[in-house]
């Protein structure tokens, strides 16, 4: 296929796997954090209150990023929110993730400038080299997470913070169309609409980025 570079593929897929799988531990770690501190037990008893990445990957999510360059998914952390002990505990536990990849993002780009600065000129190229891309897809993922999950789409945590403020019939209609979840994102990656939503977010996150970091 004209364009298409399968050895760069190749080497951007192998320098994202680990930014990735820490993205999506952190994220999900996060959701059943505050799920516990709220009330929930249900993630701690199921073994996912855990940095192990292997407790949350998913194969489709991984599959995702590789197609997309961009975004990916987890295995969503099981919450009760029966079991939570606060009236906006929804919305509060489904921001945590999120938020989570926003600080990640930007501890990362802390990280990028102080290793262009003080690392990369002492350590040998072909080194640096891989340990710089690591870094700044570490920054992208995150960002690109950040936003992707923020979407209002039924079950995303986007979703699930606007449900948690809606009067409870309207949150009951809201909630019935998570059926059409993976149509709709489907088609959001095939039509190439996810791009146009995300890149210009993440275009303003990164300009914030270079401002702060002077990267």
């Amino acid at each position: 296929m004209e364009g298409f570079d399968i050895s760069s593929t190749i080497r951007m897929i192998a320098l994202s796997i680990v930014p990735f799988l820490f993205a999506i531990t952190i994220h999900e770690f996060m959701h059943g954090y505050a799920a516990y501190k709220l009330g929930d037990n249900t993630a701690k008893n199921a073994g996912r209150l855990t940095l192990n990445p292997m407790a949350h990957i998913d194969p489709i999510g991984l599959l995702v990023l590789v197609i997309t360059r961009m975004i990916g998914w987890a295995k969503p952390v099981p919450v009760n929110y029966y079991n939570i002990r606060h009236k906006y505990g929804v919305a509060i536990v489904s921001a945590a993730g999120p938020l989570a990849n926003l600080a990640t993002a930007f501890l990362s780009a802390l990280l990028f400038k102080l290793f262009i600065v003080y690392i990369a000129g002492n350590i040998p190229e072909n080194i640096a080299q891989p340990l710089e891309a690591m870094i700044f897809y570490s920054i992208l993922i995150n960002v690109s997470l950040f936003i992707f999950n923020l979407l209002p789409i039924m079950p995303m945590d986007g979703a699930r913070i606007i449900w948690n403020f809606l009067p409870r019939e309207q949150a009951e209609k809201y909630e019935a169309t998570e059926k059409y979840y993976f149509i709709i994102i489907l088609v959001l990656i095939v039509s190439g609409v996810l791009s146009y939503i995300i890149t210009p977010i993440r275009n303003v996150i990164f300009s914030a980025f270079s401002i702060i970091f002077g990267i």
